[in-house]
């Protein structure tokens, strides 16, 4: 931990100091001053910060926060969200849900169809509502990654009709201000994909037409080029790009985009396992994608990691909430090198003009109000401690270093500045997070802080700040092992069923008006034309459920297949793969088709067949399979009766549950029920 010296710069200044004492008491005017690092606002300010924010979606990376219990979903949403307790974020940015795989899952459109428009599918509206109730000054920020088949008119392409598309997500935007009267800041154009021109132009026009002149663009959600040089070369495309959003920059510019004079934002950043590595990279980053690069905001993807672990990217969330089963949750170290800054600082601030690296390693940033308040932010994160998944980073040192700094201009009367600490432990050290210190006392506009490495300081003028705590939520438990839903919910609070994740296809609660019986509340899969990927989706819909090590289980569903040419549907065991992954998905998976036919595979693409034959199942009649996986054999039930067995597993140990379907087309599941032993 560092210690505060707060003697004046005369002291430390001149050499052989000790020698020299009587004389800074009699006022050495000549005594030069000692090394160190000048905040001054007199000379005018650096450029306007626009907030630290992080990502819920690219894909359905909150998933499972829905399915919370209280209070423990809000005391989680209150960790992300509250202003002065936790993270305190300025920005949420969401998928705008395309139908498609993103990451870690399908997010369901407001449009799956062409004359079809639903506002409340999914759950980052109720997100966005959320992060508003607590902090109505949040920005929200809406980007798509996939998109529904319909605007690609066949191809895999959402640009050949540019004011489809662009209808398409003005429609996004309208429908969250009529239905949830959330105001959208921002809108972005493809993630990490293709831009057009075109597009870009005629979403600003079709924005400006609808009313929605506030709503910025954000382009291109990519690398800083080709972006950057296109807006250089088209004077009408520069005019309508409100912001350059590159993802994962390692902390640089581009030259480009510096000369288009836009504001620069890391708009996909961090991305790395939650641990204190973690946490380093991103307290890094926070100060040095400004001190880099000019970049003005820094946006985490995730959130919250609320999905299933073992998917793509377990655990990269500020915080973790995987488990709304058990309630347990762990608030990360992330969270709290978040609010180093954003308990201390607001958009519409600006940086001060500073250099911003340390002599001996690490960085700072400082900022102001305006209205006379400052905030250091001071990080000595070391290169082993502070790696980012990406892209790769340079080797480089920081050590042990003092560091003076000198107030000037309208902070020079500054007397004691708050001060917050965090010590990331790594081998035989300690962990301290966001631990309040004593003031620093500023003796005629100096103080010096000894720094120690991996290290984060806030020093401000505000009385703000708050360490956040709730009770301890309940501990971890694993997925339950028997486990039943007949998704029967007269009015759903969200359209997917609990703990499902999609992997491909959208699966949603459904009213079967044609069916009174046993059957009137379903699980339907909903998605009939391949999306415009943003993956690799598969070519079957599938949904996953459970807990990836499970091994010998029972799976029982009742499934209805409506299309009565190329119908089937499946449900599975052991499956081992998803998100961008899913297309190499393997596990037992028991089909039936509605041609009358089986087939049991080891593999959701259905090309390792491991037995086939008769069923005599037909469409648009309710039937219930049985799948029964114990130790290395396999054996499946239809209607109760056995329909084979003795089918050996050869390579897949442990995985998930699902359920899915043979092909993009409607089909129903009804009383789901999983017994794990």
């Amino acid at each position: 931990m560092a210690a505060a010296d707060a003697a004046g710069g005369k002291r430390v200044g001149c050499p052989g100091w000790a020698l020299l004492w009587g004389w800074a008491l009699l006022g050495c005017a000549s005594c030069p001053r000692p090394p160190g690092y000048v905040l001054d606002d007199s000379g005018g300010l650096g450029r306007e910060f626009d907030g630290i924010g992080a990502v819920s979606g690219g894909g359905a990376t909150s998933r499972l926060l829905v399915n919370y219990p209280e209070p423990y979903r809000s005391q989680i949403l209150d960790y992300l969200f509250m202003p002065n307790f936790g993270a305190s974020l300025h920005i949420l940015k969401v998928e705008i849900g395309g139908d498609g795989q993103s990451t870690d899952g399908t997010e369901p459109s407001h449009m799956h169809y062409e004359n079809d428009e639903n506002y409340f599918r999914g759950y980052e509206w109720w997100l966005m509502k959320e992060a508003k109730k607590r902090n109505p000054s949040i920005k929200l920020i809406g980007l798509p990654w996939a998109f529904p088949g319909w605007i690609g008119r066949g191809q895999n392409w959402p640009y050949n009709d540019p004011d489809v598309t662009a209808y398409y997500i003005v429609s996004w935007i309208l429908g969250a201000k009529q239905f949830h009267n959330l105001d959208i800041d921002y809108v972005g154009i493809w993630n990490e994909r293709s831009f057009n021109s075109k597009y870009i132009k005629l979403l600003r026009y079709t924005l400006d037409k609808q009313g929605l002149q506030r709503v910025r663009i954000i382009a291109s959600d990519n690398q800083w080029q080709p972006i950057s040089f296109y807006m250089m070369v088209d004077s009408e495309l520069h005019k309508v790009v409100d912001i350059i959003g590159a993802h994962y920059p390692g902390t640089k510019t581009v030259a480009n985009a510096l000369a288009t004079k836009k504001k620069l934002w890391a708009s996909e950043d961090y991305s790395t396992f939650n641990d204190a590595v973690g946490a380093g990279c991103w307290a890094r980053i926070l100060n040095q994608n400004y001190v880099n690069g000019n970049m003005t905001s820094t946006i985490a993807w995730n959130l919250v990691s609320s999905y299933y672990e073992d998917l793509p990217f377990g655990r990269t969330g500020l915080m973790t909430a995987q488990e709304p089963w058990s309630g347990h949750y762990v608030v990360e170290a992330p969270i709290w090198i978040t609010a180093h800054t954003t308990q201390f600082t607001q958009p519409g601030w600006h940086y001060l003009q500073v250099d911003g690296h340390l002599e001996h390693g690490g960085s700072y940033v400082a900022l102001t109000d305006g209205l006379g308040n400052l905030t250091i932010i001071i990080e000595t994160m070391t290169y082993s401690h502070s790696q980012c998944i990406r892209p790769p980073l340079l080797p480089f040192r920081v050590s042990p270093q003092k560091a003076t700094f000198y107030l000037k201009g309208s902070f020079q009367k500054v007397k004691t500045l708050k001060m917050w600490y965090t010590k990331l432990g790594f081998k035989s050290a300690n962990t301290t997070l966001f631990h309040p210190l004593p003031p620093v006392k500023v003796n005629e506009g100096v103080f010096s802080l000894n720094l120690a490495v991996d290290e984060v300081y806030t020093l401000t003028t505000l009385l703000a700040g708050q360490k956040g705590t709730y009770p301890d939520p309940p501990q971890s438990k694993p997925f339950p092992s028997n486990y039943k839903d007949d998704f029967k919910v007269r009015n759903p609070p969200f359209s997917e069923a609990p703990y499902f994740a999609d992997q491909t296809g959208v699966f949603e609660y459904f009213v079967n008006t044609s069916d009174p019986g046993g059957h009137a509340f379903t699980l339907r899969q909903v998605v009939i034309q391949r999306p415009i990927t943003w993956a690799s989706d598969a070519d079957q819909t599938i949904s996953i459920i459970g807990n990836f090590k499970w091994v010998n289980v029972i799976i029982t569903c009742d499934v209805y297949i409506e299309h009565s040419v190329n119908g089937g549907v499946f449900i599975a065991g052991r499956v081992n793969n998803g998100g961008i992954y899913v297309r190499r998905s393997r596990g037992l998976f028991f089909w039936v088709f509605a041609d009358g036919t089986y087939q049991v595979t080891g593999d959701l693409s259905g090309k390792e067949v491991l037995m086939k034959g008769v069923s005599g199942v037909r469409a648009r009649v309710w039937h219930t399979l049985t799948l029964k996986l114990k130790g290395s054999s396999a054996s499946g039930l239809l209607n109760g009766y056995p329909l084979w067995e003795n089918v050996t597993i050869s390579e897949t140990s442990h995985g998930w549950a699902a359920i899915g379907t043979r092909s993009f087309g409607f089909a129903q599941f009804d009383n789901f029920h999983i017994e794990a032993s």
